[in-house]
């Protein structure tokens, strides 16, 4: 799953990228509003963490701007000020959920592991198809209650399909959203990773869709 944080305070956008880093995520930084919003507009992200005050162009604006082009990617907005008329403002803008400095970097994680869910329609910490278990919460995969031992990208490529069972995701698709912007992505590795995952994962639950891509298998 890849994240955009758009924080102008370098010391807070670093330790925000580390930490997001460390659960399996994939992070982008912007450090203004113009970048931020014109990565948000071009890229493909699972969710963004977007600071209210931003120089060049305010937080607000940035959300506005992306719901006013249609973009629904989950915006968790971040403020300094604890007022409710800003909470308020942030989410008549767009965003689905708010978080007031300082705070506590396992709620943030907590915070944008639910809206990822949500934007995915699952309701639990536990992502299940068949007998593949995902716990969103450790980062941690099992079969029937094995754990299995993953790569970071085998682990990214996996946690995106089952955020997306049953549906056919592409290798661009994949390569979009596990690699950051500025690595050289290559799509074909991604078969790589597939074939890796299909050593460690019971027959056919990786579906291949000829000419379309991948399909994790929820009849499984």
């Amino acid at each position: 799953m890849r994240i955009l944080v758009v924080e102008d305070e370098l010391t807070l956008a670093a330790q925000l990228a580390e930490g997001i880093k460390s659960v399996g995520y994939v992070v982008d930084v912007a450090h203004n509003g113009v970048d931020g919003h014109f990565m948000g507009e071009t890229e493909p992200y699972d969710a963004v963490v977007l600071d209210i005050g931003l120089p060049q162009m305010d937080g607000i604006t940035v959300l506005k701007k992306w719901r006013a082009a249609g973009r629904t990617l989950p915006v968790l907005i971040l403020t300094a000020r604890d007022t409710w008329r800003e909470k308020v403002a942030g989410i008549d803008a767009g965003a689905d959920d708010y978080l007031t400095k300082p705070f506590h970097m396992e709620e943030l994680l907590a915070r944008l592991r639910a809206l990822i869910r949500r934007a995915g329609g699952h309701a639990s910490t536990e992502l299940v198809c068949g007998p593949l278990t995902l716990d969103t919460r450790s980062s941690r995969v099992s079969v029937d209650g094995t754990a299995l031992t993953l790569t970071s990208h085998e682990y990214r490529v996996l946690a995106y399909l089952m955020h997306h069972p049953g549906e056919i995701v592409s290798r661009a698709e994949l390569s979009e959203h596990i690699y950051a912007q500025d690595f050289d992505r290559d799509s074909n590795t991604v078969e790589v990773f597939i074939a890796r995952l299909r050593k460690k994962l019971p027959p056919g639950l990786i579906e291949t869709v000829r000419g379309l891509g991948y399909r994790l298998n929820k009849a499984q």
